[in-house]
C-alpha cells in the first residue's frame, strides 16, 4: 500500500499536467537525450487504446484503456480532429437513423480497465476492469474511449470514461465506488477527452456535449453528487484549472460560448467571458493573471487568447475593438487553432499549434516575442512540458523536441520513439512516462 505522506514527499504526477496542473516539473531533472535502445529503463505494451495520461503515486503509475477486437488502432495517417474536412472513418460510421451527423456507437464489446504498473520495472501490477458493454457514444477515428487522465490523492484513484461512468479504486485495486453518467451527443460523433479534476474532498467532472452541458462536483470518498451547474455549451474537449491567484482560488473551464471561472465550494459562477467557437485546452495561470483560448476550427475563426487578472467578476467579454479592460491585461489573435495546452514559464508563455509553430509572448503585456517553426515536427496533440529549464514538446509521430527557452528558441535535441503519440507526458522522479499508442515507455538515466 502507498501511503499518503509517502506520497505528498515524492512529488508525483497525481493528475493532467502534474500537480499543479500546469505541466510544469518543479524538481524533476529528465534526460535530454533518448531513443528506442538508449536510456530506455522499460517499455510495456498496453492493451487496447487510450490517450490518458499515465499518472504517478509513489512507486506506482496508473492509466487506463479500452480493450476492443473491433477499435482499429489510431494513425497519424487519419484526420485529427476538425483537420481535413468531417473525418468520420469511414464505412458505416456516418450512417443511422438520425442522418449524417446522428452517429451510432459500434456495435462491439469493449472492456474499460484501469491499469496499475510498478514505475521502477514497468511490469503490471494489477489491472481491473471497469465496465464492459457496448459504448454509448460514437467517436473520431483517431480518439478513443479512454482518452480521459484519471486522478489520484495518493490513496484513492478516480479514472473517468467519458460518457461511460466514473470509477473509484484504491491503489490496490480495490473497487470503492462507481457512478454512470448519462449519454449525451458530441460534435461530429467525435467524442470526448476533458479529463477530471481533484480539490481537497471534491472530484470535478465538465462534461460539454451537444445536448446536455454540465459541471458537477462530486464527494471523492462516496461518488456522491455535491453540487452541479447547468452550462449553455456546445461540446468542448477541456479540462478543467484550479486557478489559485492572489485573490481567491478559481475553478475555471474553458468554452466555446464562454470561459468561465466558478467558486470550487459552491459552483457559483464567478465571472464568464465570451469564446470564439469550441476549445480542447487547459487554462494556466499565476497568482496574478490566467490565460485562455478558444478557437472555431472547423469555420476557420481564428480564437483570441486572453490574459484575465486575478479578482474578475461578472460579464468580462471584450468588444470587437477592446484588447484590455478593467480584469482583462491583455488579448491577442491566434494565427491557428491549437488543440495543445499553453506553457506558462516564468515571464514567458509558449503556444503549440498543430502544424508545428510554437508561439512565444511576454506573459505580462502579450507581445508576441517569438514564432517559429520547430524543425521536423509533425503536428502537436500533447501538450508541452516544462523541466530542469528544459521544454518537451512531444509530436503526434513520436518525436519529442527538447527545446531552451530563450529568444531565439533553441531545438536542443529531438528523440524519436517509433510510435504515434496523442498522450501529454507524465513525469515519475527524473523520468519521462510516454504512451504511445502501443507502448508506455519510461526514459531516464
Amino acid at each position: 500500500m502507498v501511503l499518503a505522506s509517502s506520497y505528498a514527499a515524492a512529488q508525483d504526477w497525481p493528475q493532467f499536467r502534474g500537480p499543479h496542473g500546469n505541466g510544469v516539473a518543479e524538481s524533476a531533472a529528465p534526460p535530454l537525450d533518448w531513443g528506442t535502445e538508449q536510456r530506455l529503463k522499460w517499455k510495456t505494451k498496453v492493451p487496447g487504446v487510450g490517450w490518458s495520461q499515465p499518472i504517478v503515486a509513489g512507486e506506482r503509475v496508473l492509466l487506463t484503456t479500452a480493450v476492443s477486437d473491433a477499435q482499429e488502432k489510431p494513425s497519424p495517417d487519419k484526420n485529427g480532429p476538425g483537420i481535413g474536412g468531417f473525418n468520420f472513418g469511414g464505412g458505416d460510421a456516418g450512417k443511422s437513423a438520425g442522418g449524417l451527423f446522428d452517429l451510432d456507437p459500434p456495435d462491439a464489446v469493449y472492456r474499460w480497465q484501469v491499469m496499475c504498473l510498478d514505475a521502477n520495472s514497468g511490469e503490471v501490477v494489477w489491472t481491473q476492469t471497469a465496465r464492459e458493454g457496448r459504448p454509448t457514444i460514437h467517436i473520431h477515428p483517431n480518439n478513443t474511449y479512454a482518452s480521459e487522465t484519471p486522478v489520484t490523492d495518493g490513496e484513492r484513484v478516480i479514472a473517468l470514461f467519458g460518457m461511460t461512468g466514473v470509477y473509484c479504486y484504491d491503489l490496490d485495486g480495490k473497487p470503492l465506488w462507481n457512478k454512470e453518467l448519462a449519454a449525451y451527443p458530441t460534435q461530429f460523433g467525435w467524442g470526448t477527452g476533458g479529463s477530471p479534476l481533484l480539490w481537497e474532498d471534491r472530484l470535478f467532472v465538465l462534461c460539454d456535449n451537444d445536448q446536455e452541458s454540465f459541471l458537477a462536483a462530486l464527494d471523492k470518498r462516496t461518488g456522491d453528487e455535491v453540487w452541479r451547474v447547468v452550462r449553455d455549451e456546445k461540446s468542448n474537449w477541456s479540462t478543467p484549472y484550479l486557478w489559485k491567484n492572489r485573490v481567491r482560488t478559481e475553478l475555471v473551464t474553458a468554452g466555446g460560448g464562454m470561459m468561465r471561472s466558478y467558486d470550487p465550494l459552491t459552483g457559483e459562477l464567478l465571472w464568464e467571458m465570451k469564446g470564439q467557437g469550441r476549445t480542447s485546452i487547459t487554462p494556466v495561470g499565476s497568482e496574478e493573471l490566467l490565460y485562455v483560448d478558444s478557437a472555431d476550427r472547423l469555420m476557420g475563426i481564428r480564437g483570441r487568447i486572453h490574459a484575465i487578472r486575478a479578482g474578475a467578476k461578472g460579464d468580462i467579454s471584450l468588444t470587437r475593438k477592446e484588447n484590455t479592460s478593467e480584469f482583462v491585461a491583455w488579448s491577442a489573435k491566434l494565427s491557428a487553432s491549437h488543440l495543445a495546452s499553453p506553457l506558462l514559464l516564468g515571464n514567458r508563455l509558449y503556444v503549440l499549434e498543430q502544424s508545428a509553430i510554437v508561439h512565444c509572448y511576454d506573459a505580462a503585456t502579450g507581445e508576441e516575442i517569438e514564432r517559429q517553426r520547430l524543425p521536423g515536427a509533425s503536428g502537436f496533440v500533447a501538450s508541452p512540458l516544462a523541466a530542469a529549464g528544459r521544454i518537451y514538446c512531444l509530436d503526434q509521430e513520436g518525436k519529442t523536441l527538447v527545446l531552451q527557452p530563450g529568444t531565439p528558441l533553441q531545438v536542443l535535441a529531438t528523440n524519436k520513439l517509433d510510435e504515434m503519440c496523442w498522450s501529454t507526458p507524465a513525469v515519475a522522479g527524473n523520468r519521462l512516462l510516454l504512451r504511445g499508442v502501443e507502448h508506455l515507455y519510461c526514459v531516464g538515466e
